[in-house]
């Protein structure tokens, strides 16, 4: 049995309200534009499927070792529970530094600026005026939401989800349309694009990081019933439905555009549905990454105040973060700070540097989320587990060395970025002692 403080959060979501999270949380605007960068780092649409296809098993792998995690510490934190758990404080610190005060509001203030963009776009207004600003209200109106509690920020969070839904569903009806009966051709190789293995084995970056974002319903696991049966569920059936929509999408885009046309575009779904239905075509797909855009950051600011939240109740942020506010169960304070920050960020323009920096720390933060689960089976191996990851250790295995090895290659790729990510997580070390000293002497 769980046993829950008396300011814990309460369990408010049901499998459906999780797994529209998982979706939501992963579908955001990357299969709107990066399928054509991986069309340019391959030769044929048989190849862009199977990147695609790669990509999916290796995030579905990922996803059951997170399924495991979820059941045995179905606790607000996600991968700052189990990283304080198995290695202490000070890790379990860098990556809250990292992700929470940095990468969450990060995002964040990216895609809110993006979902505005498309947002001006749709109903004519001039975005040089107003993009900044729809941004902060967006952001705004997202946090207003979510101090009422879980199932009102749920409630938001599934309709925007079954929106996006319907976006990629009308993707995928339309460039199957626009194939009139030669779908076949999406398969064919495309000698305008002839590339290296090493070209193609790079491919797998932007893949892998489109399906980023599996583990937020993790840090809302403390808000989630019956945990420990809910979490594998919903985090299963929300990624499979994930890998789903994936690979009909690009199999769309190539069946429209062709693989050259797919590869030669800067924002496919606009062009695929210009083709279909002209310009008005290109204003509902601008609709569609608006809600999808939108979806995100309600989950991302969900998720990150919860993870600020565990970080002030432990003690290593601001103590008033750390509340849980009886009446609404919400995390009131740590969304305001959150809000705010992604906020001045969103006004300041600075958030893509950002971004660039944390993106090794937040997969670092995968390796050694998942790395926790071999802490787990070694020093909890009698106790009762409400659900085992599947081939146990080959996935966790898979899973690690894969993405290690996409963390080298994106470091090789632009090492700047990646020197900055990991000089951000080691000033970290200096942060964490320094708020230690400073919260005894005020405890003193």
């Amino acid at each position: 049995m769980l046993t829950e403080p008396a300011n814990a959060y309460a369990r408010r979501l049901n499998t459906w309200d999780a797994a529209m999270i998982v979706i939501g949380g992963v579908i955001g605007a990357g299969i709107f534009l990066t399928p054509a960068t991986v069309a340019r780092h391959t030769s044929s649409g048989a190849e862009v499927l199977l990147l695609w296809a790669i990509g999916g098993l290796l995030t579905l792998a990922g996803v059951l070792c997170y399924a495991e995690l979820g059941a045995r510490r179905p606790q607000a934190g996600g991968i700052y529970v189990y990283l304080r758990e198995a290695f202490g404080l000070l890790p379990a610190f860098l990556f809250g530094w990292t992700m929470a005060l940095i990468n969450y509001p990060g995002s964040v203030a990216a895609v809110a600026t993006m979902f505005a963009d498309y947002f001006c776009t749709a109903i004519g207004l001039p975005p040089l005026l107003y993009v900044k600003p729809v941004a902060v209200g967006a952001i705004v109106f997202i946090v207003g939401i979510n101090l009422f509690g879980i199932r009102a920020g749920a409630w938001m969070q599934n309709i925007f989800t079954v929106l996006k839904l319907t976006a990629v569903a009308l993707l995928v009806v339309s460039g199957l349309v626009l194939a009139q009966g030669h779908l076949g051709l999406a398969l064919a190789r495309d000698t305008t694009y002839p590339v290296s293995s090493w070209a193609f084995a790079g491919a797998l970056l932007p893949v892998l990081f489109t399906y980023g974002g599996f583990h937020y319903l993790n840090d809302l696991a403390g808000e989630v019933r019956n945990p420990q049966r809910t979490l594998p569920r919903a985090l299963g059936m929300g990624m499979a439905g994930v890998v789903i929509c994936y690979v009909l999408a690009n199999y769309a885009y190539l069946a429209g555009l062709g693989h050259a046309g797919l590869a030669a575009s800067e924002a496919p779904a606009a062009d695929l549905m210009r083709r279909m239905f002209g310009e008005s075509g290109a204003t509902v797909i601008a609709v569609g990454i608006a809600c999808s855009t939108f979806g995100y950051c309600a989950i991302a600011i969900a998720g990150g105040a919860r993870v600020l939240q565990t970080m002030g109740a432990d003690g290593v942020f601001f103590r008033a973060a750390g509340r849980v506010d009886l009446r609404t169960r919400a995390p009131q304070i740590a969304l305001a700070l959150l809000g705010a920050w992604a906020v001045v960020l969103t006004l300041s323009g600075s958030f893509n540097q950002l971004l660039n920096y944390t993106t090794v720390g937040e997969w670092l933060g995968h390796v050694f989320g998942i790395g926790t689960l071999f802490w787990y089976r070694k020093h909890f191996i009698d106790d009762p587990a409400p659900y085992r990851v599947p081939f146990y250790p080959l996935l966790p295995l898979i899973f690690v060395i894969t993405v290690f090895g996409v963390i080298v290659a994106s470091a090789i790729h632009a090492p700047g970025d990646a020197g900055m990510s990991l000089a951000i997580i080691a000033l970290g070390v200096p942060v964490y002692y320094g708020w230690q000293r400073w919260t005894h002497r005020q405890s003193a």
